[in-house]
């Protein structure tokens, strides 16, 4: 391993923009950290530019440098300037550039009767990275992210994710051209509502599906909602007021996914 002294070495000026800004290197790198998070990576097939250990964490180095190609740079540096780099208060002390696989709309399209996720306005990156690993548990075949959603390669969202970000198909598109796609394929518009709506166990979870689900606060936006074909409320004790996003999320999502496989047996 190369031992990188400076703060301003270039690789850490990247890591750290790439953290901060939550958005990809000008080369389609993003920024993870964590043993998890890098093993996830490991066994999902990244390819990697580049992992930084800090000091105090060589003995992590020796268990997950054997997982990663000769061809990768790997440098270490002492733990202050480690964590100048990274996101987290407490970081575990190893770090990377890895490039999460793109896909685009058009291909996703292009699956039979798909199960898809909308976040449209979701601001709150562990609510995103819950769905999105919520569903790749229960086959959807993509999560598709709207204007005003938090970015899919925000270090938080990928954590919250445990990894499914690596394999499940995450796209951001305008809400404008999502409609009009998932229009054309004759996928039902369904949304999410914390009082009134058809009871999830009572609706029909099959076929193509695109579960719209908004911020907590506010919704889905008024021009999305109204284009919706339907919503959907889970049951639930009246003194709560409304469940997480990211729980209610998964909640549907198990429920589609019971539903489609009832249909199957």
């Amino acid at each position: 391993m190369r031992t990188i002294q400076s703060r301003q070495n270039t690789l850490l000026k990247e890591l750290r923009r790439a953290f901060h800004a939550g958005e990809p290197t000008d080369d389609g790198y993003c920024a993870i950290e964590s043993v998890r998070t890098i093993e996830e990576a490991i066994r999902s097939g990244l390819r990697f530019r580049a992992v930084v250990f800090s000091e105090s964490a060589r003995n992590r180095a020796e268990k997950l440098l054997p997982q990663v190609s000769t061809h990768v740079e790997t440098v270490i540096v002492p733990d202050e300037v480690f964590s100048s780099a990274v996101a987290t208060d407490t970081p575990q002390g190893v770090a990377a550039l890895v490039r999460i696989p793109q896909h685009t709309l058009a291909k996703i399209m292009e699956a039979p009767d798909p199960l898809l996720v909308v976040a449209a306005g979701l601001q709150d990156p562990g609510n995103l990275g819950t769905m999105v690993r919520s569903a790749e548990a229960f086959g959807a075949a993509a999560v598709l992210i709207t204007e005003g959603s938090a970015s899919q390669f925000n270090p938080k969202v990928i954590r919250a994710s445990a990894g499914s970000m690596f394999r499940l198909p995450v796209v951001k598109t305008a809400a404008r051209e999502l409609l009009t796609a998932l229009r054309e394929k004759k996928v039902r518009l369904l949304a999410t509502s914390s009082h009134k709506g058809t009871a999830i166990d009572q609706a029909d979870l099959t076929g193509g599906v695109a579960l719209f689900i908004g911020s907590e606060g506010a919704g889905l936006p008024k021009a999305l909602a109204n284009e919706m074909d339907a919503t959907l409320v889970i049951p639930h004790s009246a003194g709560v007021e409304s469940l997480n996003a990211g729980v209610a999320a998964s909640i549907v999502l198990y429920e589609a996914s019971r539903q489609r496989r009832s249909e199957k047996s």
